[in-house]
């Protein structure tokens, strides 16, 4: 079976995915990588369908819920533009170590990049039931207070725990439930 688990089978139905930074690098910590993530979300809803119910971003990894009828060439696009935008960032503010680790992680076979950001392939999960979207909404959200980052979910800045709760948040999601 191995990574079969991982594709999205049914990319018009919603799906919880969670997308990791190669070897868990801290890279999110710094508000202008966190914005890429958050500026191509934005495109994807306004330009190619893609509905986000809900996300939150932490210092090496994103989990976030969504729908599109390609959701998985949504993803692929995700990953690549953002991997290429925040690569380009971290060039600039020459931060050579952690470019260097980018470097020496990608895989030998991949002769198209210098670097690799994330890992490979997405964990992907399709939504089976609306008690299913709100446990994967309130696990989403309940992460940063689980790390001990804030006391209450919506006051965690990169998630959709601000949407939920009637505030405005970094990006505009599809809520799920009013």
């Amino acid at each position: 079976m191995g990574r079969d688990r991982y594709r999205i089978r049914e990319p018009a139905k919603p799906h919880f995915m969670t997308c990791t930074v190669l070897n868990w690098l801290p890279v999110f910590t710094r508000p202008e990588t966190v914005t890429i993530l958050l500026d191509c979300w934005a495109y994807q809803r306004a330009h190619t369908g893609l509905q986000l119910y809900g996300y939150v971003i932490l210092e090496n990894h994103i989990h976030f819920i969504g729908r599109s009828a390609s959701l998985d060439k949504e993803v692929r696009s995700f990953k690549s533009y953002t991997a290429r935008r925040i690569l380009q960032y971290l060039e600039s503010r020459k931060a050579f170590g952690l470019l260097s680790r980018f470097q020496s992680a990608k895989k030998a076979h991949q002769s198209d990049r210098k670097y690799q950001f994330w890992e490979e392939g997405v964990h992907a999960e399709q939504i089976l039931s609306h008690g299913m979207m709100r446990q994967k909404l309130e696990y989403i959200h309940a992460n940063p207070v689980k790390r001990g980052y804030v006391d209450q979910a919506a006051h965690w800045r990169y998630s959709s725990a601000r949407n939920y709760a009637g505030r405005q948040g970094l990006v505009e999601i599809d809520c799920w439930w009013g």
